[in-house]
C-alpha cells in the first residue's frame, strides 16, 4: 500500500485534520492534531518551533500519522482510516518554505491568514515533511 493509492488520497483530500505522533524523551508518543498537506509522495506540516512536538522531532525524526472517519454511533462497518509511519524532515530551503506556507494559505484560507497575521509564514515557524516507511488503511474502497 502507498500514499499514491487513489482512495487513500481521496480519503486524506476530505480530512482537514490528522494526529501527529511523536516520540518523547522516555519513548512515550505525544499525539496532536494537525493541518496537513498531502500528496502522493509526502505529508507536510507546519509548527511553532520549540513546541515539545518540534522538539520530539529533533531528537528523534519517527513519527505517526493518523487521520480517521467515524460513522454514526451503533454503526457497523463505517470506521475508515489511514495511518502513515516515517521520518519527519525538516524543510529548510527558503524557496520550499515559500512554497509550502502558499498551499497551507490556499488550502486553509482565511484562517492561517488570520493566525500569522497576514500572507508570509512567521520566522517562528517550523516546516517538516513526513516520508512515508509504512502506509496502511482500513475501511477505505
Amino acid at each position: 500500500m502507498n500514499l499514491s493509492d487513489e482512495p487513500i488520497q481521496r480519503f486524506l483530500a476530505s480530512r482537514s485534520v490528522v494526529v501527529l505522533a511523536t516520540l518523547q524523551a522516555d519513548g512515550s508518543p505525544l499525539a496532536v492534531p494537525m493541518w496537513f498537506l498531502h500528496d502522493a509522495i509526502e505529508i507536510a506540516m507546519i509548527s511553532v518551533d520549540g513546541t515539545q512536538k518540534v522538539r520530539n522531532l529533533r531528537r528523534d525524526p519517527r513519527v505517526c500519522v493518523v487521520a480517521e472517519a467515524n460513522g454514526d454511533p451503533g454503526s457497523e462497518g463505517d470506521v475508515r482510516g489511514v495511518s502513515v509511519h516515517g521520518r519527519a524532515e525538516f524543510v529548510n530551503d527558503a524557496t520550499a518554505r515559500r512554497a509550502l506556507a502558499e498551499r497551507f494559505l490556499t488550502r486553509y484560507q482565511p484562517r492561517v491568514e488570520q493566525l500569522w497575521h497576514g500572507r508570509v509564514m512567521p520566522p517562528n515557524r517550523v516546516a517538516f515533511r513526513i516520508i512515508p516507511a509504512r502506509v496502511r488503511s482500513w475501511g477505505l474502497e
